[in-house]
């Protein structure tokens, strides 16, 4: 990628992240996830009843790359809410497992 594209990426998850209150980077769509940590985050925020955005990093392999640049965090999916980086599906599932995924979620 050159720096132009990094930027690029940069930018467009910049906004996407701060555009959408809860927003999950993922490998697939909700209704057909590529992967089973994305299965998972979906099945996590789908039984907490959360409205979510998803973005399926396979389609952009510059939002692919990126977002791991973004985060600071090495592997796909990705959880956004209110602008924050929440964690991966591990992460999610901890969270959930301790009731505080469901507070991290609230509208702001």
């Amino acid at each position: 990628m050159t720096p132009e594209t990094t930027s690029d990426s940069y930018d467009r998850i910049d906004a996407l992240v701060k555009d959408k209150p809860v927003l999950l980077f993922m490998k697939g769509t909700p209704l057909f996830p590529q992967c089973g940590f994305s299965s998972r985050a979906v099945a996590i925020l789908n039984h907490l009843e959360v409205e979510f955005e998803s973005v399926d990093v396979l389609q952009d392999q510059g939002i692919r790359q990126g977002i791991k640049a973004y985060s600071d965090w090495p592997t796909i999916p990705q959880l956004y809410a209110h602008g924050e980086f929440v964690g991966g599906s591990d992460i999610m599932m901890e969270m959930y497992e301790s009731g505080e995924l469901a507070d991290a979620l609230k509208p702001a």
